[in-house]
């Protein structure tokens, strides 16, 4: 059966050009126009056409994408025209010579600039013939470079055909390709996971990736393209007469183009241009350098011409390097608010990004190793935005001989509490939380919280405030404090000061359960601080439980329970707890419902009650043996909704759910 005439072949040339524009929409424009299961259907549709008739493959079919048998090397491509670089401006000066030679050489008193991105990736060369992509290099020495059509062939944004009108014979397009930022990261991780090596950055992603001898590597990694320049072309009547109006027909050629681009007639225009781009640089979701300016007029550029192995009429201006070597000088660690320890490189100085940086964070003990940094190291550091510098990678032929490898130390640094890492979690932290001054703000906080000791007016400010002075510690120094103290802080006033202390004193009266949460552990909550409480009965129980006990808790498994034995065999931690104690803090037996068990029964609260607080509801119901949930579900037993409920006693309405008022609760609480 001809391919010309059968209803198959027709049905083949459909499925080409369909998968295209799909591909086209998807990969370029960042359009889904049908869901994925659609075009895996046509693509499998294609894919049995051609197993069916195997003749029919050309080297512009979609299913080719996915790379062929491994090359033993890259053959060598001689540019039709070469493939230039570009000088460098860095001060402003140098913009201003640029526009004076551009002038000057044009006998104008101005001239139209076509400005557009400097992209930190691989520079490309396409050539299409009658539409169809033939071949692909890379820039290489700029007269030549390696054949790459093959890797290229499996990069989705760029077509392997051109579509729309007035298709030149022959058309070489420059451009490069790239990586997202976001692809980068994915792609990173997921090297991770399977131990193998990870890319220091996106330029050196889509670099490796497209010099990979078997292009079904290539086919699996995440690589994008931008078109933005030309090289060979026919006939030579097709030419556009600006750059800008070239890249617009790029866009109907159904080639990806970058649409920060601008036109602009002035040194103040090429600047605006490079400020505004900057300022949004780390936002973007791929890398670049710098931007690019070039005389619009491409009979303007062939005037002014060449020098050496650059063009007179472009110019690229360069942003301040984000990356940079320098020498690790020593590791240290530092101690966050809820304990976490980081271990930080301090640096020789060195001015990344326009600040001088000297020092780099290393993330965790896992990333320290991961890259291996050690003191003395020649490393590369990062700077973007004001995200804080980090280590990138190791230069490891500058390595000095004896070089060790770096350990997470066994005591804080802060406190000489002793440093935990739990099973499963990649953070190191310290066990001194009570008693750490690196924690102290956090943990005054956390104990004074509503659910925890409810200390009425002792926030973020005050808490600052008292810290910074010295005049808190740990929470048992909250009850030693006097009015004169307090009313002596700034903005704090007499008022203030006495309400503060009346409603510290009233939080000596509390229930072990809130006691417990107050305590911050890491792990225990609200719930299981009421198990532990329930199970325990007094805090010098808990603070001698043993494993075995602990383990015997309601929805205590050995994460929980290894975070209490650690933090109760820190010493601070025991004196600050005895200190507490001492106080005059005094447990109250919370009241218990036993004439009503709402044992298995899930209650969802929301809007507000007429009479209590919705926290007062949740701990009636938990008192009865209820569950109290965040949100709506088919298992929700009760919605008890008050006024300005909201969408929670919608979803109640749509599942059928029971609905109660204050009233109807009570009622069932036995009340």
């Amino acid at each position: 059966m001809s391919k010309d005439g059968s209803l198959e072949a027709d049905r083949f040339r459909y499925l080409q050009t369909e998968l295209a524009r799909l591909e086209h929409a998807y990969y370029v424009l960042d359009q889904s126009l049908v869901p994925d299961a659609e075009y895996d259907r046509l693509y499998r549709e294609l894919l049995d056409l051609e197993q069916k008739y195997p003749d029919w493959i050309s080297a512009d079919s979609l299913s080719q994408r996915v790379g062929g048998t491994p090359l033993k090397v890259f053959n060598e491509v001689k540019h039709a025209v070469p493939m230039l670089s570009l000088n460098n401006a860095f001060e402003e000066s140098e913009l201003i010579n640029f526009d004076r030679r551009c002038r000057d050489g044009l006998g104008l008193e101005s001239v139209d600039y076509a400005c557009e991105l400097k992209f930190d990736g691989l520079a490309i060369s396409l050539r299409y013939e009658r539409g169809v992509l033939v071949q692909a290099a890379t820039r290489g020495d700029g007269a030549s470079g390696e054949d790459v059509t093959v890797n290229i062939r499996t990069i989705r944004a760029i077509p392997l055909r051109l579509t729309g009108k007035k298709i030149p014979d022959v058309l070489e397009v420059r451009g490069e390709v790239f990586m997202h930022r976001d692809d980068f990261e994915k792609m990173n991780k997921y090297a991770a996971t399977l131990g193998e090596k990870e890319f220091a950055n996106p330029r050196n992603a889509a670099a490796g990736s497209l010099r990979q001898l078997d292009s079904k590597i290539t086919a699996k990694r995440p690589l994008s393209f931008f078109a933005y320049g030309l090289g060979a072309f026919e006939p030579i009547n097709w030419l556009p007469k600006t750059h800008s109006q070239l890249l617009d027909h790029y866009v109907e050629l159904g080639l990806p183009v970058c649409q920060e681009r601008r036109v602009v007639s002035s040194v103040d225009g090429l600047n605006q241009f490079y400020q505004e781009i900057g300022r949004k640089r780390n936002q973007l979701p791929y890398e670049i350098d710098g931007v690019v300016y070039k005389v619009n007029s491409f009979s303007q550029q062939n005037t002014l011409g060449f020098v050496s192995r650059a063009p007179r009429f472009a110019i690229a201006h360069k942003y301040p390097a984000q990356e940079e070597i320098t020498t690790v000088l020593g590791i240290d660690v530092q101690v966050g608010r809820t304990g976490a320890i980081t271990p930080v490189a301090r640096l020789s100085p060195v001015l990344v990004g326009g600040v001088t940086v000297t020092n780099a964070t290393l993330h965790n003990e896992d990333e320290v190793r991961r890259k291996d940094v050690r003191v003395g190291d020649t490393v590369v550091v990062r700077r973007a935005g004001d995200v804080i510098p980090e280590v990138v990678s190791v230069v490891l032929d500058r390595r000095p001989q004896h070089a060790k490898p770096f350990e997470i130390p066994s005591r804080c640094p802060i406190c000489d509490s002793h440093i935990e890492r739990l099973v499963d979690e990649a953070i190191a932290r310290c066990s001194g939380g009570l008693f750490c001054a690196a924690q102290r703000k956090q943990a005054l906080l956390h104990f004074a919280h509503r659910r925890a000791m409810d200390i009425e007016g002792l926030g973020d400010k005050i808490v600052d405030r008292l810290v910074d002075l010295n005049l808190v510690r740990t929470p048992a120094d909250l009850y030693r404090l006097g009015f004169s103290a307090l009313a002596n802080l700034e903005r704090m006033g007499d008022k203030s000061a006495d309400n503060l202390i009346r409603s510290i004193a009233q939080s000596k009266s509390t229930s072990l359960p809130r006691f417990i949460f107050g305590l911050g552990i890491r792990h225990v909550g609200e719930s299981t601080a009421k198990d532990l409480a329930k199970y325990f009965g007094t805090m010098q129980a808990l603070m001698d439980a043993q494993m075995e006990d602990l383990l015997t808790v309601n929805d205590v498994g050995p994460v929980v329970a290894n975070s209490i034995i650690s933090f109760m065999s820190e010493s601070h931690n025991r004196e600050v707890i005895e200190q507490l104690l001492a106080s005059g803090i005094e447990f109250q037996v919370e009241e218990q419902i036993a004439s009503v068990d709402l044992s298995g029964k899930t209650f969802v609260l929301t809007g507000t009650l007429p009479t209590m607080s919705r926290d007062q509801a949740k701990t009636l119901l938990e008192a009865a043996g209820a569950k109290v949930a965040g949100s709506v579900s088919q298992k929700t037993s009760y919605v008890v909704a008050g006024s300005d409920a909201g969408s929670k006693l919608e979803k109640a309405n749509e599942l059928g759910i029971p609905i109660l008022d204050e009233d109807a609760l009570m009622k069932i609480l036995g009340r």
